[in-house]
């Protein structure tokens, strides 16, 4: 006989955890040191990413 592993499910407080801050406009902001100088605009940029959810949001220095 196989062994049988019992799987347990995710409340939903975990599944959805952080998520609501973001849909509610309540980012948390980090500067993304990947990518200083945007070529359409043409000049120096800082560019930064929710750690939650990933969304860039660019600002022109």
């Amino acid at each position: 006989m196989a062994d049988i592993l019992t799987f347990k499910r995710p409340k939903a407080s975990e599944r959805h955890k952080g998520k609501s801050l973001c849909r509610h406009g309540h980012h948390k902001w980090v500067v993304d040191k990947e990518s200083v100088f945007d070529s359409k605009q043409g000049r120096l940029v800082t560019r930064y990413r929710c750690a939650r959810c990933g969304k860039i949001r660019i600002k022109a220095l």
